[in-house]
Formats: C-alpha cells, structure tokens, sequence
C-alpha cells in the first residue's frame, strides 16, 4: 500500500509527530510505501536543525532526516507554515525540503490512503 503522511504537530508539543515518525517507520519496514510526509502548521518545527532536544530526550529532527536518507522519504514543509514560524532553507535539516500545497493534494490523490497526525 502507498501512504501519504501529514503532520500538523510539532516535536515537543503533541504526540502526534512521534505518532506519525513510528507509523511512517513501521509502514516501511513492512514493505509498504511512503509517498510522501507534508509537514503542515506547526508540524513544520520537525524540519528546524537548529532544535536542540535534552541529551536524554529523543531527536525527532534527526530520526526523519535519518528515515528519508535511508528509505529515501520525500519530506515536504509547507511553505507559507514555514515561513510564519521562521523556517527557512538555511535552517532545515537534511532531507527535508520546502514547497507549496499542492505537495499535498499531490500526496492525496497519488498515495492510496493519506494519514494525518495531529488537529
């Protein structure tokens, strides 16, 4: 099956982004597809390598920039998300990368079932 992801969480606040990164996970290794995960409101916080979680709490920025370099995961911010929160191209970590929304609605008719994540 070939899922479309969206976030709407950030990686601090909600547990929807750790929701979203295990399923996206879990999916892959069962030998499903990922279309794509499209990073929307303030799910766009998961893109920003300049976060610096606690040594004992886990890095989610890392983990999806470890998942898209591994299983070659596009991972997509939502632009006008991004830049109202100050994300820009400079500040996103590897693997990651900006675009508008029709990423998503791309996503939606592409993937056969697409999953959101948090309000």
């Amino acid at each position: 099956m070939k899922f479309g992801i969206l976030v709407n969480e950030g990686p601090f606040q909600h547990q929807a982004s750790d929701s979203a990164y295990l399923f996206t996970k879990a999916a892959l290794e069962k030998g499903h597809e990922i279309y794509r995960v499209f990073f929307y409101y303030d799910g766009v916080n998961n893109a920003n390598k300049l976060s610096e979680p606690q040594a004992d709490d886990r890095d989610l920025v890392k983990l999806w920039s470890a998942l898209a370099e591994e299983h070659k995961v596009d991972l997509v911010v939502c632009v006008a998300a991004a830049l109202r929160r100050g994300i820009k191209d400079d500040i996103l970590a590897p693997g990651f990368r900006i675009s508008g929304l029709g990423q998503l609605i791309e996503s939606g008719i592409v993937a056969d079932r697409q999953i959101t994540f948090g309000d």
